[in-house]
């Protein structure tokens, strides 16, 4: 049986706040680990919990990654959230070993850029909390953030962004703290957040709505 939207499961942290907030705006909705279930999803969210490095090597030893790969190539909608987005990218800087050698850990690679930490002497890394969201003219043609005001507070946690050498032609939103980032992107049947809309109160539902309207075409 496909089901409507996955919440792709990890293995780690809590993934039910996703879930509970895509089936509040009426997805059926099913947390999963199974590379099976993740191809034959109708839309398929990735939730941002961990680290960038565990997150990948378990995502490719079990097959998640592969599934995600060739279903996002396909055409089936996705949604990378915090960390999630940033694993659509060629490559994140954090990482716990040397395994890399060159200091990068590979990411999806479904979207070209990178992800490296946020550096400041003024301002607190991780950056958490609530902070804006402004539109670039991309982002007001962006189905997820339709209803959506610029300037619109949503709740961050993350050490972590997208660095400049992301297109800026797929960035939907910027972000400004230690540096301008790009908090959320869209290329295609792909969307990415890097604030977490299931914390988000009425804006975060409006754009899981959003998204679920677009899976539902």
């Amino acid at each position: 049986m496909a089901h409507e939207l996955v919440v792709v499961d990890y293995h780690k942290g809590n993934l039910l706040s996703v879930a509970r907030s895509a089936s509040a705006v009426g997805a059926e909705v099913v947390i999963t680990d199974d590379p099976r279930t993740i191809a034959e999803a109708h839309g398929i969210i990735l939730p941002g919990v961990g680290s960038f490095e565990d997150a990948m090597s378990y995502m490719r030893s079990s097959g998640e990654a592969d599934a995600v790969y060739s279903s996002v190539r396909s055409g089936v909608p996705f949604l990378g959230i915090c960390l999630g987005l940033q694993l659509l990218f060629d490559r994140g800087s954090e990482h716990t070993t040397n395994a890399w050698g060159n200091g990068w850990v590979p990411g999806l690679g479904l979207i070209s850029g990178s992800v490296t930490r946020l550096e400041s002497d003024r301002l607190k890394v991780p950056h958490v909390g609530w902070d804006q969201l402004h539109l670039t003219e991309h982002g007001r043609q962006c189905p997820l953030f339709v209803d959506v005001p610029e300037g619109s507070n949503v709740y961050f946690t993350h050490s972590y962004a997208l660095d400049d050498d992301v297109d800026g032609g797929i960035v939907a939103t910027r972000t400004h703290y230690t540096r301008s980032f790009a908090s959320a992107v869209w290329q295609d049947n792909v969307f990415g957040v890097q604030f977490h809309p299931e914390k988000s109160s009425a804006t975060g539902l409006r754009i899981l709505s959003n998204f679920l309207r677009y899976v539902r075409g």
